[in-house]
């Protein structure tokens, strides 16, 4: 019986995660995406680097549509990778906010590698 139970979860939330398409995932379960310095969003590209990160964001919503207010608010956490010409990275730093949100979040972003983008917890693609 919890085996049928774990199966079925499993399907309900695989069937959440995508969007007709199946290229952006429009349901996250993962609390730490962006939120963490080891769990950053890659938005890839080192060469289009800080204005790939703003067409991320601005890619974003609050969960009813809202529109971000976001600023950058300095870098931390080196960590190698060989999409840079230096050999290692730096995450930047967002304090992300909208109309009517009590407090401001803190979202890391990794401009150098890249994944498959998904909205953190709290927010949506447009």
């Amino acid at each position: 019986m919890k085996q049928t139970i774990y199966a079925l979860f499993a399907v309900m939330l695989c069937a959440c995660s995508t969007n007709k398409s199946g290229d952006i995932p429009t349901v996250n379960a993962d609390e730490t995406y962006g939120y963490t310095q080891t769990n950053p969003i890659k938005v890839g590209g080192f060469k289009d680097g800080p204005a790939d990160e703003r067409d991320y964001l601005n890619s974003l919503s609050g969960p009813n549509g809202e529109e971000l207010i976001y600023k950058r608010s300095g870098s931390c956490c080196n960590f190698e990778t060989k999409n840079s010409p230096f050999g290692m990275g730096l995450l930047d730093i967002y304090r992300v906010t909208y109309a009517g949100k009590k407090d401001t979040v803190t979202l890391y972003i990794n401009m150098y590698d890249k994944a498959k983008l998904k909205a953190p917890v709290g927010f949506k693609f447009r």
